[in-house]
């Protein structure tokens, strides 16, 4: 079965943008785990325009399933916040400086020596290490070399030409995903997956394991409700 963790940065970024505590994150998360989901999944930034620094110490506190946190470990303070909250996974991403949005997987062949090193830091506490990488072989086995428990597969590039040329595009993902369960890494997904095409990924893509899900899920939340939007999407992943 493959998990699904709600990244919940959109209803931060609807709360600052107004300020004071509506809609209520921590309340949220909770919910959206009561709902069914089985991890919750945040990507705190330098400029804490969406989740903040503070609402990952809030909800280490409350969360009863799995806590993901994305970031880009080269800053110091999300390393520092990492291996506070201890979280049961990290996923580093190569996120710069203002970044609107992930858009590139990590080049895990450049990389390796400083992805070794900061994979070994995070695993030494005992906290899973996913690296958000593209679905290119290269990169996959490249990965291997890091250490990394995961891969979480950047999935823009499918879920971009999912309505006319989801048969040839998904096949690098099934290489790729194939690849990883061969080198003895657990797969990750996760960017623009939705309601649409998110079945056709997980019935495809073997070995699986967890997709995260934001933008999409909290969207489509304002149409059908958020409970209701939980168990839609927990539906196309049996």
């Amino acid at each position: 079965m493959t998990k699904l963790s709600v990244n919940i940065n959109k209803i931060a970024t609807l709360r600052n943008a107004r300020g004071g505590n509506i809609p209520d994150l921590i309340k949220a998360a909770v919910d959206i785990e009561r709902y069914g989901a089985e991890g919750i999944t945040v990507h705190p930034r330098p400029d804490e325009r969406h989740i903040t620094y503070k609402d990952v110490y809030d909800l280490k506190g409350v969360l009863k399933t799995e806590f993901n946190i994305e970031g880009n470990p080269k800053e110091k303070k999300f390393v520092d916040l990492v291996l506070e909250i201890k979280p049961h996974q990290v996923t580093l991403v190569p996120d710069i400086q203002g970044q609107i949005t992930s858009d590139h997987g990590w080049d895990t062949v450049a990389h390796k020596s400083y992805l070794q090193d900061t994979i070994a830091l995070f695993q030494s506490h005992n906290i899973r290490c996913s690296i958000f990488v593209d679905a290119d072989l290269k990169m996959i086995d490249g990965a291997k070399a890091t250490g990394t428990d995961r891969v979480e597969l950047y999935t823009e590039a499918y879920a971009r030409l999912f309505s006319t040329e989801k048969e040839k595009t998904i096949q690098a993902f099934i290489a790729a995903a194939q690849l990883a369960r061969d080198l003895g890494i657990g797969v990750n997904a996760g960017h623009d997956l939705n309601l649409k095409n998110l079945n056709y990924f997980k019935t495809q893509v073997p070995n699986l394991l967890e997709v995260s899900i934001g933008h999409a899920l909290i969207s489509d939340a304002l149409y059908f409700g958020l409970e209701n939007t939980v168990q839609l999407y927990l539906r196309q992943l049996k």
